[in-house]
């Protein structure tokens, strides 16, 4: 089952409960886009979204979530990582 989601994910400068809960929905988003995958297949199949009903949607929500998702990949992850003190 798909977890529900909103049309934009929460932009922020830290990780957020949205983002751990999207968080397999962000690299399955990474992995599509890297395989090469057209964004109408990516977005009917992870968000369950017609691409030819709401196009302006469909497409907003892709957007915004791959954005999210290479935040997640270059910056947000170091969120994880354990502080060094000095």
């Amino acid at each position: 089952m798909t977890r529900a989601f909103l049309d934009a994910p929460p932009d922020a400068s830290t990780i957020t409960d949205y983002d751990r809960a999207h968080a397999v929905l962000y690299l399955r988003l990474l992995d599509a886009e890297a395989a090469g995958a057209d964004w109408t297949e990516i977005v009917a199949r992870l968000f369950g979204l017609d691409p030819f009903t709401a196009p302006e949607r469909a497409r907003n929500v892709y957007a915004t979530h791959l954005a999210r998702a290479r935040w997640m990949s270059t910056q947000g992850y170091q969120q994880f990582l354990p502080r060094h003190c000095e």
